[in-house]
């Protein structure tokens, strides 16, 4: 593992980032700047990971699904951005020991627990509801969770978003970590919590043709 493409490739695509978007940030200092940590995110739109790059300083280990890395390019691409699959059909050690390993060697390693893309009415903003797992996670490791929450993300997939002209809105914020001392269910829980003040604290920042979930 090594960090020299992923930082090359931020490198390259925070131009285009920056100079297409006005972006609404929240909480950006909550995530810390050395020792291990899990963020935990919404996940609307493909987007959501090169926006959570963007944005967090810090090297980021992301989880994506089994599925995603069935194409032999974005396997590479991910892979060599340090990202690994997680396989929620079914239970998965040896993918929750990289995860632990992970965070055992001080690193920030983000999870989407609503398990893959939920918007609107599906999204765990309005579902309160998501995966189990990341409290357990957050308990094995010791570590904190940082939720993070992410609005209309999907805009990029609209071709002249990418213009560079400052116009593209979305917002990312991000919760204070929660300790990971309660039970499983009770970080689950908090997090949950979390995502919901996030969203409401985020939106009313953007105009309302930009509050997609």
């Amino acid at each position: 593992m090594s960090d020299a493409f992923y930082k090359a490739t931020r490198f390259l695509a925070l131009p285009v980032l920056c100079t297409t978007s006005r972006p609404v940030v929240l909480g950006l200092e909550n995530v810390p700047r050395s020792g291990a940590c899990l963020i935990a995110a919404n996940h609307t739109s493909p987007y959501d990971v090169p926006l959570l790059i963007r944005h967090v300083p810090r090297p980021l280990d992301f989880v994506s699904i089994v599925e995603v890395f069935q194409n032999p390019f974005v396997a590479w691409l991910y892979g060599n951005m340090n990202a690994f699959a997680l396989d929620r059909r079914k239970p998965d050690a040896p993918t929750v020991r990289k995860i632990l390993n992970r965070l055992e060697r001080g690193r920030v390693v983000v999870m989407f627990p609503e398990g893959g893309f939920r918007r609107g009415e599906a999204s765990v903003i309005r579902s309160r509801t998501m995966r189990p797992g990341l409290g357990r996670i957050a308990n094995i490791a010791a570590v904190p969770v940082v939720p993070a929450v992410l609005i209309n993300t999907s805009v990029y997939a609209k071709p002249g978003s990418w213009l560079p002209f400052f116009r593209t809105r979305y917002a990312i914020a991000f919760a204070p970590p929660i300790s990971p001392q309660g039970s499983p269910e009770e970080t689950d829980a908090a997090v949950i919590e979390a995502f919901v003040r996030l969203y409401a604290q985020a939106v009313a920042k953007l105009p309302e043709h930009c509050r997609t979930l």
